[in-house]
């Protein structure tokens, strides 16, 4: 069981933090953290449903994160494991995600995958995403996997595809001459770049990229 508590801050002032492993009785909070992080015209059938969640809980609920602030739910973190090799072809979030119901998490994988980080858009200047990105990467080494892995949304590149391939974007975004509002929080969460990835998802602003990003745990030794 995972439980965290820790002091987050406003500004200059502390504020009282749990992050824990979230249940059934939080699936009302967890879709209302949806709803109020991807309104409207987001579809609303892409927020969890509550099959989506109990499959979370159940399958693999060291996984499952959520992050309170008193006595609410105000933000999420979900992931499953995978069998992954860098050699391995590219895939899609849905494809590996299983559309975000993980009926293919594999307990003997090697890499626990991020399916999804959630943040109310009142509590993001607090550092929560990142808090909740350092607890899973916790998880990571708890349970001896490889590495944390994930696709992260490129927002930015469609300011800049016109003249830039992706490739050449993604350089950008790690010698800091650009920034990307999701790939330059992940590089501040100690997430390193894997590769771009084509038809990630379905995201005009990304044009349907995702750059894959890891964080390889520090305790076991990599073969390269």
């Amino acid at each position: 069981m995972y439980l965290k508590k820790l002091y987050v801050f406003d500004h200059h002032k502390p504020v009282k933090a749990i992050i824990r492993q979230y249940n059934e009785k939080d699936f009302d909070g967890l879709i209302q953290v949806q709803k109020e992080a991807f309104p409207p015209p987001f579809p609303s059938d892409l927020w969890w449903n509550r099959e989506q969640l109990h499959n979370h809980v159940t399958l693999f609920p060291e996984g499952a994160l959520c992050i309170e602030i008193d006595g609410k739910i105000v933000g999420s973190m979900t992931g499953l494991i995978v069998h992954y090799h860098p050699e391995d072809p590219d895939h899609s979030w849905a494809d590996i995600t299983d559309n975000g119901y993980i009926r293919n998490h594999d307990p003997e994988g090697n890499t626990l995958y991020i399916v999804d980080i959630c943040i109310s858009p009142d509590y993001r200047k607090l550092g929560l995403g990142t808090w909740l990105m350092q607890s899973m990467y916790e998880v990571v080494v708890h349970l001896k996997l490889e590495r944390l892995l994930g696709g992260g949304r490129m927002p930015g590149y469609h300011l800049h595809a016109n003249e830039r391939s992706i490739e050449e974007y993604a350089d950008k975004l790690i010698t800091g001459e650009l920034m990307d509002p999701v790939i330059t929080f992940l590089l501040r969460c100690g997430r390193t770049p894997v590769k771009p990835v084509k038809d990630y998802l379905e995201d005009k602003e990304s044009h349907n990229y995702g750059m894959l990003m890891e964080w390889v745990n520090p305790f076991i030794s990599q073969q390269k």
